[in-house]
């Protein structure tokens, strides 16, 4: 790789374009592709985070226009900062700034009220960019989304609802444990709430845990309806029937972003490490062994119409990964994490625009039958599957944990 010319273009198209945001989004990083027109030797390892980065931004060269202020572009975004935290590459960070400034107002306001979980994973960003800017909107929108907390429709044990309408009433999704913990954290950490925000983390990941879990090897289920109501639910248990993959990876992710954080001495930390290394060894052992993936059913890999998905198997990989690094299991699951990682980055490839693309991607999926599951839209570049290897890529080069700002 040329890194004098590269780096000489990015730092003249910086200085050309330092007035507008919108022309440092993506033009300022993508000449990294376009020096470029034949791959690197063999001899020098492809950065393929940067190559995500820069095929998305090429195609969404936009911050303004990246789309609502949701939980998929939050979770790509805070990759893309881990890709900044890691290459200083200021372009990347003008871009998230962007994105969160069009749905954060001056006064810290959001466009859209904060009514579910999803509605909280994006302000993941906010700490960060209240540390890396002096934009001083940041701080009051982050207030706003941990004083939600307060008030917060829950379980009658004490369990964020997934969402503050009729149809979500009195349920937990596994999901929505990666939707608002890693927030609650970093806020606490960053603003001197740790005490509250870690509390809360682990009452979630308990609660969570005692009506998902399974005795399939540490593998959690999908949902839970207090009520029962809900036409999955089953009716003794009311929880749903399926162990859908992303779900488990939103669980296990937050797991051990929480354990990174959580002082050594918190007497909920034994606990989630219990939980961890029995989900590890669940995962372990449900690994498709020629692929290294996992299934969309992680469970029933024989099962007729089951596929392997790239979103979760990042996560997977993620966890595992993590889970070694910091001594929660043992150093035997180090394979599975490789053959993971192998899985995944058989995923990529490059297309004949010269473009990046990781492929077969659940959509969002709200909580469903089986025939639900395996029917689901497998997509290229969905920003579920690039933000989930972007986490994955960033901690299994660099072991630095994703709840650090700084490297």
């Amino acid at each position: 790789m040329q890194h004098k010319t590269i780096g000489e273009q990015r730092r003249q198209l910086l200085k050309w374009t330092a007035a507008g945001v919108v022309a440092t989004g993506a033009n300022a990083i993508l000449p990294r592709l376009s020096a470029q027109t034949t791959p690197p030797p063999a001899s020098e390892p492809i950065d393929w985070s940067l190559r995500l980065i820069d095929s998305t931004l090429k195609r969404k060269p936009d911050p303004t226009k990246f789309g609502v202020w949701g939980y998929p572009q939050g979770l790509y975004l805070f990759g893309q900062y881990l890709v900044y935290r890691r290459t200083g590459e200021q372009a990347l960070l003008n871009y998230i700034s962007a994105y969160v400034d069009t749905h954060v107002f001056e006064s810290g306001e959001l466009d859209i009220p904060i009514e579910a979980l999803d509605n909280v994973l994006a302000a993941n960003l906010l700490m960060p960019l209240y540390e890396e800017t002096d934009n001083p909107r940041y701080k009051p929108a982050a207030d706003k989304f941990r004083h939600r907390f307060d008030t917060y429709p829950r379980t009658t044990d004490g369990g964020f609802w997934h969402g503050n309408r009729t149809e979500r009433a009195s349920q937990l999704w596994l999901d929505g444990n990666y939707m608002a913990i890693p927030f609650l954290l970093r806020y606490g950490r960053t603003f001197g709430d740790s005490k509250y925000c870690n509390e809360e983390a682990v009452r979630q990941l308990l609660v969570y845990h005692e009506h998902l879990t399974s005795d399939r090897h540490g593998l959690l289920y999908h949902a839970f309806d207090e009520s029962g109501k809900a036409s999955w639910a089953d009716p003794v248990t009311h929880h749903s029937a399926h162990f859908w993959c992303r779900a488990i990876g939103w669980y296990g992710m937050t797991l051990v972003d929480t354990l990174d954080v959580l002082p050594h001495d918190h007497e909920g930390r034994a606990e989630l490490i219990t939980i961890l290394q029995e989900l590890i060894a669940g995962l372990a052992l449900y690994q498709d062994r020629p692929t290294g993936l996992w299934y969309q059913i992680v469970d029933q890999p024989e099962l007729e119409g089951n596929w392997t998905e790239t979103s979760s198997s990042s996560m997977f990989t993620y966890i595992i990964d993590v889970a070694i690094k910091r001594g929660y299991v043992a150093r035997s699951y180090r394979a599975a994490a490789q053959h993971g990682y192998k899985g995944v980055m058989s995923r990529l490839s490059v297309g004949e625009d010269g473009l990046t693309n990781l492929t077969e991607i659940c959509t969002g999926t709200n909580v469903g039958d089986l025939a639900w599951y395996l029917a689901r839209p497998r997509m290229a570049n969905d920003l579920h599957g690039l933000g989930a290897f972007l986490l994955m890529n960033e901690e299994w080069n660099t072991s630095v944990s994703s709840m650090k700002f700084h490297a």
